[in-house]
C-alpha cells in the first residue's frame, strides 16, 4: 500500500524526541526540554500587532502562489540592505516554512539518481527531502577539531558526474559549525565550478556570537548568485517558528519552478503571517540584538559547564543556538544493568534519569555526538547541567 520512497524514511528524531518530552510533561515530570531548536522568546509585539491587525482587517484570503507582493519588497530589501544583493520580485518565493521551501526546491531539481552532497552533522530533514524525490546523499564527513567544517578538497572528492546540489547550512545546525568569508568563498567556488546547485540553508544567519560577521554564499559575484538559492526565514531570527514563514531567493527558472510545485503542495503561505513577517522584516530589529545577547550567554554557560564534565569535549559554536558535545566516553558503560551503546541509549538514559530531552548524534549522521540547544532559559539549562551530571555519575 505504501510507495518505496515513503518507506525510506522516519519521522524526523527532534520532533520525536520533543514529543515523548511532551507527554512525560503532561503527565506531570518536570523535564528539561533541550531537543527542539525553538526560540523561548516571545514574537516581538510589533510583529503580533501587525498580525491581529491583517486579522481584524480580514486579510485573511489567499495570497499570490509565490507571496504578497509587499512581502517579497521587504524580503529583497533585507537582502539588499543585509548583504548588498539585488533580487527581482521573480526571483522570491514565500513558503509555509523554510523546510517547505527546502522541499519545493528538491522536488524542482532532482531526478531519481541525482546525487546531492551533505557535509555531515546535518539537519535531519536534508536526506529525507533528498530520498522523497527519489535521489542520493552523498555525506561528507567533518571533524569536531575542525569545528565541523567541510573542507573544499573534502567537496571535490565527493563529486561525481551525477552530483547535482551541494547543502550548506550556515551556521549550521546541529553543530553550530560557521563559515568565515574567506573559507565559505572556497566552497562555492569548488561548488560553482562543478555547476552544482548550492542550497544555502541560511535560517540561523542573525544568530552569530563572538563578533563575528555572516556571509551569503550568493556574496560571491554573478556565477555564485546564480548557482545559488538561498533558503531563509523568519522562525528563528524573529521567534517565529509557529508563524511558519520561509523564503527562497535565486535564479528565476528555479524560483517559477518551485513555485509551480508550492502551487500543487500549499497554494500560498497563511496571509496573516504573510502580513506579520512585512513587519518583521520592514520594522525595528532591535529584538534581534536583544536575543543574541542572551544565546551568547547561555552559550558561554553551556559550553563552560559541559566541557568541566569528565570525559566530553565540545567545539564552541559561533552561530545558531547549539552545542554538539562528545558524549562518546560514556559508551559501553552501565547504570543499574542498562548499557550504554551508542548516543541513542545515552539520550534515552538521560530522558528517563534526569529528565533532561536532548537528540542523539545519530539522528545528524554523527555518532558520538548529542545535540543540546540552548534556545531555553540559563535557570533550565543549570538545572539540566546539574541532572546530567549527577545521572553521568551513576555509569560505571
Amino acid at each position: 500500500m505504501l510507495s518505496e520512497r515513503v518507506q525510506r524514511i522516519g519521522m524526523s528524531p527532534t520532533m520525536k524526541v520533543a514529543g515523548i518530552a511532551k507527554k512525560m510533561i503532561a503527565e506531570g515530570i518536570d523535564v528539561v526540554d533541550l531537543s527542539v531548536g525553538e526560540p523561548d522568546f516571545a514574537t516581538p509585539d510589533n510583529i503580533k500587532t501587525a498580525g491581529i491587525h491583517a486579522i481584524e482587517t480580514n486579510n485573511t484570503r489567499y495570497t499570490p502562489n509565490a507571496g504578497m507582493p509587499k512581502l517579497k519588497d521587504a524580503i529583497i530589501h533585507r537582502f539588499a540592505e543585509d548583504h548588498d544583493l539585488t533580487y527581482q520580485p521573480d526571483e522570491i518565493l514565500v513558503s509555509p516554512g523554510a523546510k517547505n521551501s527546502l522541499y519545493n526546491l528538491c522536488a524542482a531539481i532532482f531526478n531519481p539518481g541525482d546525487e546531492a552532497i551533505i557535509p555531515a552533522p546535518y539537519w535531519v530533514s536534508y536526506p529525507s527531502m533528498v530520498a522523497l524525490t527519489d535521489a542520493v546523499s552523498v555525506f561528507v564527513d567533518t571533524n569536531e577539531s575542525d569545528g565541523f567544517l567541510m573542507t573544499p578538497e573534502a567537496l571535490k572528492s565527493a563529486i561525481t558526474p551525477k552530483s547535482k546540489a551541494l547543502f550548506l547550512n550556515n551556521p549550521s545546525n546541529p553543530s553550530g559549525a560557521f563559515y568565515e568569508r574567506d573559507q565559505l568563498e572556497k566552497i562555492v567556488r569548488v561548488a560553482v565550478d562543478a555547476g552544482l546547485v548550492i542550497i544555502s540553508d541560511e535560517i540561523y544567519e542573525k544568530l552569530i556570537y563572538d563578533g563575528a560577521t555572516v556571509t551569503s554564499a550568493a556574496n560571491f559575484g554573478p556565477e555564485a548568485k546564480k548557482h545559488t538559492v538561498v533558503i531563509n526565514g523568519v522562525s528563528k531570527a524573529y521567534a517565529m517558528t509557529g508563524w511558519r514563514i520561509g523564503y527562497a531567493a535565486g535564479d528565476k527558472a528555479l524560483i517559477s519552478n518551485m513555485s509551480k510545485v508550492q502551487s500543487h503542495n500549499t497554494s500560498c503561505a497563511s496571509a496573516i503571517s504573510q502580513v506579520a513577517t512585512i513587519e518583521a522584516l520592514a520594522g525595528p530589529q532591535t529584538s534581534i540584538t536583544t536575543m543574541v545577547g542572551e544565546f551568547q550567554r547561555r552559550r558561554d554557560y553551556l559550553h563552560q559547564a559541559l566541557t568541566a564534565i569528565p570525559g566530553i569535549s565540545c567545539h564552541k559554536s559561533k552561530g545558531a543556538f547549539y552545542l554538539f558535545p562528545n558524549f562518546s566516553a560514556y559508551f559501553g558503560k552501565t547504570a543499574a544493568g542498562q548499557i550504554i551503546q551508542n548516543s541513542s541509549d545515552l539520550c534515552l538514559y538521560l530522558l528517563e534519569t534526569a529528565h533532561v530531552a536532548i537528540v542523539p548524534g545519530s539522528a545528524f549522521g554523527a555518532e558520538g555526538f548529542v545535540r543540546f540547544s540552548y534556545a531555553n532559559s540559563l535557570e533550565n539549562l543549570q538545572k539540566a547541567i546539574t541532572r546530567i551530571q549527577a545521572a553521568l555519575q551513576k555509569l560505571k
